[in-house]
């Protein structure tokens, strides 16, 4: 039975598939969609790498989406269990487009697929994700091909040791550090990375269990963060560290249990890589702190501003040859691994830092900790323009304002950031300035405006 325009047009999002499974995700919809992700991304024929993480639903749908493929004539490399970091670096060293089965930080009842061209180069709904969508229900239709090649290869210990290349290993010491992999791909990738380190890892939740009987492996809820904050209060650690379920994004507390915020973080690994790579280009999204540019800056580097969305930071990586972005989402892309983003790469070089340092995280950020932030605070409206025309409206006089991505409005007071969610009915607000107190009155006015209509 071919798959259902209805389903595709409510599963596939602006950068991904995200869908139930059973109801929405099944391996009909797997294998319809594997065949039209060969026949968009590999028209001519190549290599296709599959991957997928720890959720019950993940091995079928894979293996669903491969078969869809071969028989579009397309090789496929099955790499397994995976985060997707993993399998971005499989797409660029092995030179082919790639497939990760993950649903990320969604709750257990979820899957979905991220898709990228050879090299890492991302997919989403205007490059190719679309054409993808609308060729799955009629893929049937086309001429049969003769069939692919398909062939195993597990890229763990390589992709490990491409990590530990963006560090120093000689230069490291014993770092104590609990990690919360949250049942997730941390706990399958995090001991093979940091083998034959001096890290001392007190792991939590390192079985891997799409279930997520602990908790669930989203680390942005101040409630996940709990048995981490615990563990380290307990410990005696300088840090420590959560991923999200398919471990492409990593998370902080300091020695205390107190949240890290990503821009801190993303601050820090700027100053180590520009150490490395002086007068380099760094890309940052524009809901970032401004002590990131202000960072970059001082460590002689370039400041790239750019949109929130790894699509469009890719993209400009490369226009720029930026040795480095930081999302204030928690992720981080490095040039050296594909202009992909990898939390595994990140949390090493932080705990480079905390090694250099010879302190624990909080003495390490302190130097970068010079605003009060809002963090992204999310409201749901009916008419996303017309709260947004109000907000413009109102402060159309009291600063320098622009559009980019969302609206921006930098005034003497502070800065904000207010913009549509690309994926549900929202607007998404940050805001920072000098001090707590106005940083508060700054975000309350501008919520105000955006609720009251």
């Amino acid at each position: 039975m071919p798959v259902s325009p209805d389903v595709l047009d409510a599963v596939v999002k602006a950068y991904d598939v995200r869908g139930l499974v059973g109801d929405q995700l099944d391996e009909a919809f797997a294998h319809a969609f594997g065949a039209a992700t060969a026949q968009v991304l590999l028209p001519d024929g190549g290599r296709l790498v599959v991957g997928h993480d720890m959720r019950p639903s993940s091995p079928v749908l894979a293996g669903a989406f491969a078969e869809g493929a071969l028989a579009r004539g397309v090789d496929v490399v099955d790499i397994g269990l995976a985060s997707t970091d993993q399998l971005y670096f499989a797409s660029g060293v092995l030179d082919a487009a790639g497939a990760m089965f993950t649903a990320s930080h969604n709750p257990a009842a979820y899957n979905g697929i991220k898709l990228c061209r050879p090299g890492a180069v991302p997919v989403a709904i205007d490059t190719g994700l679309g054409d993808i969508r609308d060729l799955a229900p009629q893929i049937d239709r086309l001429p049969p091909a003769a069939p692919g090649l398909r062939t195993e290869q597990d890229l763990t210990d390589r992709f490990a040791a491409h990590v530990r290349s963006f560090v120093d290993p000689d230069a490291l010491r014993p770092v104590p550090v609990a990690v919360d992999a949250g049942n997730g791909m941390a706990g399958h990738v995090w001991p093979a990375v940091v083998e034959g380190l001096p890290i001392e890892t007190t792991p939590l939740f390192f079985e891997l269990d799409g279930s997520f009987p602990n908790h669930p492996a989203n680390p942005l809820e101040p409630e996940n963060l709990r048995d981490l904050q615990a563990a380290v209060r307990a410990g005696g650690h300088a840090l420590g560290l959560a991923f999200d379920g398919d471990a492409d994004r990593v998370f902080a507390v300091d020695e205390q249990g107190r949240p890290v915020s990503s821009s801190l973080i993303g601050a820090v690994v700027a100053d180590r890589l520009l150490a490395r790579h002086p007068g380099a280009s760094v890309l940052y999204n524009l809901i970032c702190s401004h002590t990131v540019p202000e960072t970059i800056e001082a460590a002689g580097g370039v400041a790239v501003r750019t949109r929130v969305g790894h699509s469009f930071i890719k993209r400009r990586m490369a226009e720029t040859d930026a040795v480095y972005a930081v999302e204030h989402s928690g992720h981080y892309y490095f040039r050296d691994n594909y202009r992909a983003d990898s939390g595994m790469i990140a949390a090493l070089v932080l705990l480079e830092a905390v090694a250099a340092a010879d302190a624990p995280l909080s003495e390490v950020v302190a130097p970068y900790d010079r605003y009060a932030g809002s963090g992204e605070l999310n409201y749901e409206v009916a008419d996303q323009r017309a709260a947004m025309d109000r907000v413009a409206a109102a402060f159309a006089d009291r600063g320098r304002a622009d559009t980019e991505d969302g609206l921006t409005v930098v005034t003497t007071d502070g800065w904000f950031n207010l913009r549509p969610s690309n994926t549900e009915p929202l607007l998404r607000l940050n805001v920072e300035a000098d001090d707590e107190a106005t940083m508060a009155r700054l975000r309350d006015e501008v919520a105000d405006l955006v609720t009251t209509g």
